[in-house]
């Protein structure tokens, strides 16, 4: 019995197509591919985020992060969407659009990750190419902010193909792989996004 449901209607349902990807949000029948890429990217993503539960890659895990996927979105906190290759349907990796914020700001972050069989080959920056039309469209926000270790090249590179502008140094911003760490702030707004 499932104990709960991701929404097949607004902005949870949204799934953006082109550059040859399809990106949509998580389902419990991604759970073996996700583990798997997870796991054999293990030590090429562990440098760039936080710390994983020791859970993380069980099905109960993934379970629990899809109920919290589910409860963000319906309180428009949070939008998850994991990349895919449509012509074979191989999972590329994920984009989070996070800390969503109202009102007078209209704003949230994106945080991404790449599986190291698919990095370096320009997949992430055709998925954000490919997500951005639909948080300026569909979800409506006025910013998309980003943060980047400032040795991360190549999500810098990322980020600054697909519009963003460097803003700054936020130090000690994010714990990432058990340390504190500054990050260099990005920021895109809607009237600069080239589409």
């Amino acid at each position: 019995m499932a104990l709960f449901r991701l929404p097949t209607s607004g902005p949870a349902a949204l799934v953006p197509r082109g550059h040859g990807l399809l990106l949509r949000a998580p389902q419990m029948a991604d759970f073996p591919q996700w583990a798997q890429l997870r796991e054999q990217s293990r030590t090429y993503l562990t440098p760039w985020e936080p710390i994983w539960p020791s859970d993380d890659l069980t099905r109960a895990g993934f379970r629990r992060r899809l109920r919290r996927y589910a409860e963000d979105i319906a309180a428009d906190r949070s939008y998850p969407f994991i990349i895919f290759r449509e012509r074979d349907g191989a999972m590329i990796g994920g984009i989070t659009l996070a800390n969503v914020r109202r009102g007078i700001v209209q704003a949230g972050t994106i945080g991404y990750w790449v599986g190291e069989p698919h990095a370096h080959r320009g997949y992430m920056t055709a998925a954000l190419r490919v997500l951005l039309p639909t948080l300026f469209g569909e979800l409506n926000l006025h910013r998309i902010e980003a943060a980047c270790i400032p040795s991360n090249t190549p999500s810098i590179r990322v980020l600054e193909k697909c519009g963003f502008t460097r803003e700054g140094l936020a130090r000690r911003y994010l714990c990432i792989n058990g340390i504190w760490q500054d990050h260099l702030l990005f920021g895109l707004l809607h009237e600069d996004f080239r589409g």
